[in-house]
């Protein structure tokens, strides 16, 4: 019987870590950012994780493999949830509109903003899911067993946010989930890749582009271990 050139692996799941590296120039947010009277403007130091609770999760449906050289080169794709937890350490708040704090006016803002809140977060995390496509060329060692197969990946990926929200735990207001765009940008590009032995293997991805679409510059950033068949 011929082997088949397809295969392909269902519920492959990436447990690993979110992070992201700033490069917004803060004197130039505009209103994105409402200052508190009294306290320092914000900056870089207010939008850093908490990195060992800023999570990223995936939930892949599906990866296939397509042989392309023998077993050695393949093309590999899939489908899948990308899920980011961005853990914050200070005491921020994400509004999509609504009265401005702190201002004399009481004007309203009908476009999103980030202000310093005035109470004390023991969890603060901005979460942004995207519906993702992978693309990758494979390049994989012979073996019999493939426990013991050797693969690299290297590739791209495109993915579309579905959902973006701020969830935060205090005292004085117990649990809150606030949804909104928050301006984050529609659409994610990231170089992707893997490496691995057998089942065991690491995934990593980062973004050339700003996961918001104006005002703030943060390129997104994964590091984790992916699970699957």
């Amino acid at each position: 019987k011929k082997k088949s050139r397809l295969s392909t692996d269902w519920a492959v799941i990436d447990l690993g870590f979110a992070n992201y590296d700033d490069q917004t120039n803060y004197a130039n947010a505009g209103s994105y950012l409402v200052n508190r009277p009294g306290y320092p403007a914000l900056s870089a130091n207010d939008f850093k994780l908490r990195s060992g609770k800023s999570i990223n999760v995936n939930i892949w449906f599906f990866m296939q493999k397509l042989n392309l050289i023998k077993e050695n080169v393949n093309l590999k794709y899939g489908l899948g949830l990308e899920l980011n937890n961005y853990r914050f350490r200070s005491d921020i708040s994400f509004k999509e509109d609504g009265p401005i704090p702190y201002s004399v006016s009481n004007a309203i803002s009908n476009a999103p903003f980030i202000f310093r809140d005035s109470v004390s977060f023991t969890k603060n995390k901005l979460a942004a899911d995207y519906l993702t496509i992978p693309l990758m060329l494979n390049f994989s060692t012979s073996h019999s067993s493939r426990k013991k197969q050797f693969q690299v990946s290297v590739g791209v990926s495109a993915g579309y946010l579905y959902s973006s929200r701020n969830k935060q735990r205090s005292e004085a207001r117990g649990k809150e989930t606030n949804k909104g765009d928050y301006d984050l940008e529609r659409f994610k590009f990231s170089y992707v890749g893997e490496i691995g032995l057998g089942r065991l293997k690491l995934y990593a991805s980062y973004s050339p582009n700003s996961i918001f679409e104006n005002n703030l510059n943060m390129r997104p950033y994964n590091l984790g271990f992916r699970i699957g068949n």
